[in-house]
This record gives C-alpha cells, structure tokens and sequence, in this order.
C-alpha cells in the first residue's frame, strides 16, 4: 500500500498507540505466567536453602517461554483496548470523513501484529533453547551443592538408564521416612529394596549415598517366580550419581527445543516407523509367498504355518506412530500457532474495537481477557484431542486461529457493509 505523507502520519499514529497498549497489558500477562509458572518453582527452590543469587538466575532463564506466551495475549488486549478507544473517541470516524477507508486502521495494527509474532517466535524459538541450556548447567551445579534437592517428600524418581527407581516417603533436611527402591542387579535380577527410614550422604565427585537403616531386600527372576532370595541387614549403602538424578529429572522435551530440533527429532520417528513398517512388510509379503508354494505343491496348510500367517498380518495391521511422534508433531506446530496467533488476533481485535461504540479501554480490556481465556481453553482441548484421539496435530495446534481470523473477518465485513 502507497503511504503518502498523511497516510503516513496516520499509520505511525495508530502503531503508536497500539504498541504503547501492547507494552502495558504485556506487564499484565507477564505477571500472570510469571506467578503461574515460575514463582512455583523458585518457591519449591528456596525451601532447600538454596541462594536467592542462583533462584534469581533460574528464573531468568525461563523467562523466554514466559515472553512467548504472553507476548499474543498483551496483541490481542493492546489492540482491543486502542482501537475501542479510537472508536468512542470518534477517531475513526475522523479518519474516515477525511478520506481514508477501514484500511487505514487496519494496517497498522496488521504491521504491529506481525512485528509481536516475530518477537515472540523469536523467544520461544532461539532464546528458550538457550535458556534452557543455562537453566540445566546452573541447576545441576544447584544439585551439586546440595544433592537433598530432588530427593523429595512422596516423590517418585526413574532412572531410566540404570533401570532404578526410588520412591519416597516424607523428607526433612537429609533424612528420609519410608523410601522403596526397585532395580536391576547386574546378573539382570530384579531387586527390592525397602527401608522404613535411610540418610543422604555426599559422596563428592558427584555421587549420593543413601544410607538404609535395617532395610529389607528381595531379588528374583522375572521368568521365574518361585526362585527370588530376601535377605535383611542393620545397614545398606545405595550409591547415586547425581549426573543419573540431573538427567532424570531435568529432561529437555519438544518444549524446550527450538523447531528445527524438533522437525529433525520428528522426522528420525518417521524414518524409524517407516523402516518398521517396511521389515513386517517383508516379513508377511515372505510368508504370503511361502503359503502360495506350498499350495501350489497340493500339500495342507498347517494350522500353525496359517497361525503364524495371521499373526504376521496382525502384527502390521497394529503398527501405529510412536506415541512421541504425536506429542513432537503437536509440539512443533504449537510452536508456531502461538506466536502467530497475534496476527490472527489483529484481526478479530481490529473488528470488534470498530463494533465497540461505548466503554473504549475498558471493554477492550475486558474482552482481551476473555478471548484470551476461550483461544488458552481451546488451545488445551485441541492438544487433549491430538493426544488422546489421534486428531490432526496441525488443526489442533491451529483451530483457535482460523477460528479467531473467521470471527474477525465476519465481524469486519458486517461493519464495511453496514456503513
């Protein structure tokens, strides 16, 4: 669009005071995330004595997710909240008695929106991997230096690399009450061990001591129920890594990556699945035309060679995505969908600021939250029905969206024609 020098104005104008909106309710929302998300777990930091300096740095690095998600939601308020005003003021309607269309007022706002979903794809997408690199090194050197911190009340703890996991009951400072520790020996036992009450101990160089008081232990064969030994002692040194407790605990997930991580990650799924599928392809096609010899030959089809036939085409009727495939799909597409959700909010904000003729700020405001509320509820239904029912994870991702940018178009069309 050709700005002249009034266009010009006009446009700096409106972007003006959209952004100076934006700047205000981003602070709103801002604090919201950050109570929801953050405070709880520097709250659940602090209660292990751990300094204020290494609490204040955690949370700085997982201030990015914050950035991201607050940034759409402050877009949507700002927008509402300026040009409700703009249209109780009669603004708009200086606007258009001087010549200038619905355009005009719509731009700006589009060129905000955009400039905010940048901004917030931006943060989710390269400053939220690396805070999640710092967070990481700063939270294990935090369990380093105080190795009780993950160890808590009623908690469950999995290990996956040694196959170990912990359970336990209330913990006060070094001391646990009740603790339960399933594993695998290294004969490929499993082994049960059960302590009414055990002690941490650091070890330096990285390692944890639990020590058991009077624990039980019992050891069998998975194969073999009836063959297992118990034994019971006054005393039970079980040694930790804490490298093993950092790594269990602070998992990086799709959240945490940045998009091509996780368009890398989702396509080794896909080539792991299709080379799956392929292999019990192979295995059947193998069967089929083992079957077709032997009938060609006039000889009976056992009941076991036509069991194993069905079993072989069972196997790949039930071949289905890795679960993690899903959660990686819905992931990388969130990753967009919420940034630029602020350009399809511009939209909707844009068309019911111009309907709003009475309240300005104040409607806007209280329409922002609630729009705000309905795209954060349909955002979790669309990412329950992508799990839980195999819905496409791209319309999950998106629906609230193309649903904001269809209400807004609608909204904007009933308001041009109706003038």
């Amino acid at each position: 669009m050709h700005l002249n020098g009034h266009s010009k104005t006009i446009f700096f104008y409106i972007a003006k005071e959209i952004l100076l909106a934006f700047c205000i309710c981003f602070l709103f929302f801002f604090f919201v995330f950050f109570v929801n998300q953050i405070l709880l777990m520097a709250r659940e930091i602090i209660s292990k004595r751990v300094p204020l300096f290494q609490v204040a740095l955690l949370i700085i690095y997982s201030l990015p997710i914050i950035i991201a998600m607050a940034s759409p939601f402050a877009c949507l308020t700002g927008t509402l909240i300026t040009i409700g005003r703009f249209n109780s003021d009669n603004e708009i309607l200086i606007f258009l008695s001087s010549g200038l269309s619905y355009r005009s007022v719509f731009f700006p706002a589009l060129a905000v929106g955009l400039l905010i979903s940048l901004f917030s794809f931006f943060s989710n997408d390269i400053l939220l991997p690396a805070g999640t690199v710092q967070f990481s090194r700063l939270y294990r050197r935090i369990l380093f230096s105080s190795p009780a911190l993950e160890l808590e009340s009623n908690s469950v703890k999995l290990f996956r690399e040694k196959d170990t996991v912990i359970v336990t009951g209330h913990v006060m400072d070094k001391s646990i009450r009740d603790i339960l520790i399933m594993d695998r020996t290294k004969d490929g036992e499993r082994r049960i061990i059960i302590a009414e009450e055990a002690g941490l101990e650091d070890l330096g160089e990285g390692n944890i001591s639990i020590n058991l008081k009077e624990p039980f232990v019992q050891s069998g064969k998975e194969n073999e129920k009836n063959d297992y030994d118990y034994a019971s002692a006054g005393f039970l040194r079980y040694i930790v890594s804490q490298n093993d407790i950092a790594d269990a605990v602070h998992f990086i997930g799709p959240r945490e990556m940045s998009s091509v991580d996780v368009r890398r990650e989702i396509k080794k799924k896909e080539a792991a699945y299709r080379e799956k599928l392929e292999t019990e392809y192979d295995k059947l096609i193998a069967e089929a035309l083992a079957l077709e010899t032997e009938l060609r030959k006039g000889n009976t089809v056992t009941a076991s060679f036509t069991a194993s036939w069905q079993y072989s085409l069972e196997s790949v009727r039930k071949i289905t995505r890795d679960r993690s495939h899903l959660l990686y799909s819905l992931e990388y597409y969130k990753k967009f969908a919420i940034p630029f959700g602020a350009l399809s909010f511009v939209l909707v904000a844009v068309s019911i600021g111009l309907l709003a003729n009475k309240g300005g700020q104040t409607v806007g405001f209280v329409i922002g939250i609630c729009i705000s509320a309905l795209y954060w509820g349909l955002l979790l239904i669309g990412q329950d029905l992508g799990t839980r029912l195999n819905f496409s994870p791209f319309w999950s991702m998106w629906f609230p969206n193309a649903l904001a940018i269809t209400a807004g178009a609608i909204l904007l069309g009933i308001k041009v024609y109706s003038r």
